[in-house]
């Protein structure tokens, strides 16, 4: 009986479609499409699962997901226009001379047949507008900071400085096997980090990853791929340059993820016409070989090392010297700043916990909350599970009492990656929650983010894996 109702359900739901459940305009092609997708969500997390074709894929994630990129769009509009001063639409026409000439056909498809959906759904946007949705960090941190002096002088911009990461292998972990984690470090008011996304396409790899809505690619780079790939990457602090006609970061990443079967075909992917956008140290995992390896993609300067025992970390400190002291503005010796402090706790919890290394601990470790500079546990901006809405004190360019900090967990090891699956933990890795009115009725200087500021509550760990269907 189970088979048959599992077989029956295709057509039950075109059937809801044709009488009119749905939009009814949709045509039985479109119908067809979206029979072959899902959406469900589970303890603050969105599962959406496309498949098939670009265009079909796009018209999945577009259809099932239209507000919640509508949303997102609002929201970048609203952070961007208070950082420059400059509108939306502004940074859309960069956008369309800088970026969309450069995506590859298979990805403008996929945001193609996102635009077709989401104007069924009544939600009006562009191929434009959603290139510069998936490369907002390439916009707004790196394209905008390599003119802004030119076009205006004196106009500032807070370096981005963000994630919190580990990979390792063989004699560091308690079944010799990868384990990897990661949390995303990023400002409370950008879009919801919160979609776990199933992608089985045509060709070439599934693709299980976290990602935001209206997103091709991951942009807070956690994934697992049925090619064995596992991978995360932190931010390459304080980096400043730039070249306009290299090809988007996100559009690399994504067709890397899709179609390299091993760590070198990835990582060669990613350096062919590198752009030097959204700049990354990535830790790369391949569970066939059970070796791990870093590739810290500058622009000019390319950092890579690999090894079968061991770990790598990431903390936003450039560990090639090349790209160091010629692609970056960071001083790797000041204790006092978040990159460097959770640098210094990672060689800390490595040490302390080699051979004992699992999944449980991986998550232990994204929630840390020790500080290296003070010398005790207090969350704060220089913690693993980084918390800048506590920080009092300025140091260097932070500003107190900031909005950013850790907004999830994500831990995967070998047999789990096999399986397809991951554990994640959206809100923050420690569970701590954040009330959004709470926190600007107590920092009124903030008050612009009315609106666009979110609750995260306590959330547990879940499990996710590719072909969720509930």
């Amino acid at each position: 009986m189970r088979k048959k109702i599992l077989w029956l359900f295709p057509f039950l739901f075109i059937a809801g479609l044709v009488q009119g459940q749905t939009d009814p305009t949709l045509s039985h092609e479109q119908t067809s499409w979206l029979s072959k997708s899902n959406r469900h969500e589970k303890n603050g997390w969105i599962y959406l699962h496309i498949e098939g074709s670009p265009r079909e894929r796009g018209f999945q994630h577009g259809y099932l997901m239209s507000d919640e990129i509508k949303e997102a769009i609002r929201i970048l509009s609203v952070c961007w226009h208070n950082q420059t001063a400059m509108e939306w639409d502004w940074i859309v026409g960069k956008a369309s001379t800088i970026l969309t000439p450069r995506v590859d056909p298979e990805n403008l498809a996929e945001i193609d047949g996102m635009v077709e959906a989401m104007k069924i759904k009544g939600v009006l946007t562009s191929r434009d507008e959603m290139v510069a949705l998936n490369g907002y960090v390439e916009m707004m941190s790196y394209w905008w900071p390599s003119v802004k002096d030119s076009l205006f002088p004196h106009s500032p911009l807070r370096p981005r400085e963000s994630c919190s990461s580990f990979i390792a292998t063989g004699s560091m972990t308690a079944d010799g096997k990868i384990v990897l984690g990661h949390n995303t470090m990023d400002s409370y008011q950008h879009p919801f980090c919160n979609m776990i996304i199933d992608i089985l396409p045509e060709k070439g790899h599934r693709i299980l990853m976290q990602s935001i809505s209206g997103f091709i690619h991951s942009e807070t780079d956690f994934f697992i791929t049925d090619a064995g790939l596992v991978g995360s990457e932190t931010t390459i602090g304080g980096f400043f340059p730039f070249n306009p006609h290299g090809d988007p970061e996100f559009s690399r990443m994504r067709h890397a993820t899709q179609y390299a079967s091993n760590i070198d075909e990835w990582c060669d992917m990613m350096k062919k016409n590198n752009n030097g956008g959204y700049a990354n140290a990535w830790l790369i995992g391949d569970i066939n070989t059970n070796e791990i390896a870093r590739l810290e993609l500058g622009l000019k300067y390319v950092g890579f090392e690999r090894k079968k025992d061991g770990y790598f970390i990431g903390s936003n400190v450039a560990e090639d010297l090349n790209i160091l002291r010629f692609e970056t503005t960071k001083d790797e010796t000041n204790i006092k700043t978040s990159a460097v402090a959770r640098r210094v706790r990672w060689k800390q919890l490595m040490k302390a916990n080699t051979g004992k290394i699992n999944v449980k601990l991986a998550e232990k470790f994204e929630a840390d909350h020790y500080d290296t500079y003070l010398g005790k546990t207090i969350p704060g901006s220089r913690s693993l599970c980084g918390h800048w809405e506590f920080d009092s004190q300025i140091f260097g360019n932070d500003t107190p009492y900031t909005p950013d900090g850790t907004l999830d967990g994500k831990v995967v090891d070998a047999n789990m990656a096999k399986a397809m699956t991951f554990a994640a933990r959206w809100g923050s890795a420690c569970g701590m929650p954040f009330q959004a009115n709470e926190f600007l009725e107590a920092h009124p200087q903030f008050d612009w983010m009315k609106g666009v500021l979110k609750d995260r509550p306590t959330q547990p760990w879940t499990i996710f894996e590719a072909g969720e269907t509930k």
